[in-house]
């Protein structure tokens, strides 16, 4: 059964209850169009889609459990600390504070109470560190804030250090139930390994796999992003399913939003658009003025003539997922309305 957009969250947390440790019909958080669901299946979840058309995960009760015991064990968390739910729970990182509550049997609070744990995206901890002085003083009082779905620029995560807010960034999926490395560590039961350049997982809350697909075998799960591993510590470098052809060489959309965000005080995303001189052409949107020249010349200097912008789309609400992601199909369509 789908959960009602009209539940409340105290709705959603007893339902769940019997289904991760009981029985009932299988949980849609979020929009799906199956019915039927394999056995075993416990909660289903569409895939962010940021940059293509999203897929139904199937998720098991004991691959959730496992994710939250994980969690738990690297956190030091005992019985009855609390969790804040911050995020929607039409997403991984949402549902996963349900089941972190429960695991614990522990009450779930919101943002006007003191929480033990929490979990955020960037977009949250940026608003908290300018100007949201509730939110601020919720994250400087948990013990510890997780924050993942999007890359967080390294300015930020030093701003809140330097609040008191102890960050633990968090990498995953929706595949692997939500973020199954923390700081770059591995939890309980995972693997990572790096094959061609590419990051792949495995371990006991890896999804049973895709609606309407065949099931994950027992090999790992390949991500879409790179990485390395330097002293058992995991280094997310790029996706490489956001990589642009322009002029026949390639370009890393999220290399290069990032490299664009670090040290900015406002935001920026790259995207690739249909060009009949180039293939794709490199775009750059940002919610503030562009220095189209000066940012022609950093892009160049760092990776090289080929990465050039063709368009901008300067102070503009730059659209992201609900997880803080960017949301490149909107922005394509922005950048067409822009002609």
């Amino acid at each position: 059964m789908s959960v009602p957009a009209e539940w409340a969250i105290a709705q959603q947390l007893e339902v769940l209850r019997d289904l991760l440790y009981g029985d009932g019909p299988a949980l849609a958080f979020g929009a799906t169009t199956f019915t039927s669901v394999p056995t075993g299946c416990a909660v289903v979840l569409p895939t962010s889609g940021s940059s293509g058309a999203p897929k139904s995960v199937a998720l098991s009760a004991s691959a959730l459990l496992s994710s939250a015991d994980a969690s738990h064990d690297y956190l030091g968390a005992t019985a009855r600390d609390r969790w804040s739910l911050l995020l929607p729970t039409t997403h991984i990182a949402g549902v996963n504070v349900l089941v972190r509550s429960l695991a614990l049997g522990s009450d779930l609070v919101g943002v006007d109470d003191d929480a033990d744990f929490t979990a955020i995206v960037p977009t949250q901890l940026h608003r908290a560190l300018n100007g949201d002085q509730q939110l601020l003083e919720h994250l400087m009082n948990a013990k510890a804030v997780l924050v993942g779905a999007a890359a967080t620029p390294r300015e930020l995560l030093n701003a809140a250090g330097m609040a008191g807010i102890n960050v633990v960034r968090s990498y995953g999926m929706t595949e692997m139930s939500g973020g199954c490395v923390y700081n770059g560590e591995a939890l309980n039961g995972v693997t990572i390994e790096i094959v061609d350049g590419v990051i792949e997982l495995n371990g006991p809350m890896k999804a049973i796999g895709y609606l309407g697909e065949e099931a994950f075998s027992d090999r790992p799960f390949r991500t879409s992003d790179a990485g390395e591993m330097k002293d058992g510590i995991l280094t997310v470098t790029g996706r490489i399913d956001d990589q642009i052809n322009t002029g026949g060489e390639k370009l890393s959309l999220s290399a290069i939003t990032e490299f664009l965000n670090d040290g900015s005080t406002q935001r920026y995303i790259a995207i690739g658009l249909p060009d009949p001189e180039w293939g794709q052409a490199l775009a750059i949107a940002s919610d503030g003025p562009i220095d189209e020249a000066l940012v022609r010349e950093r892009l160049r200097a760092r990776f090289g003539p080929h990465a050039s912008p063709k368009r901008f789309a300067p102070q503009i609400e730059l659209p992201l997922t609900a997880l803080g992601k960017p949301d490149r199909k909107t922005l394509a369509e922005i950048f067409g309305r822009l002609g």
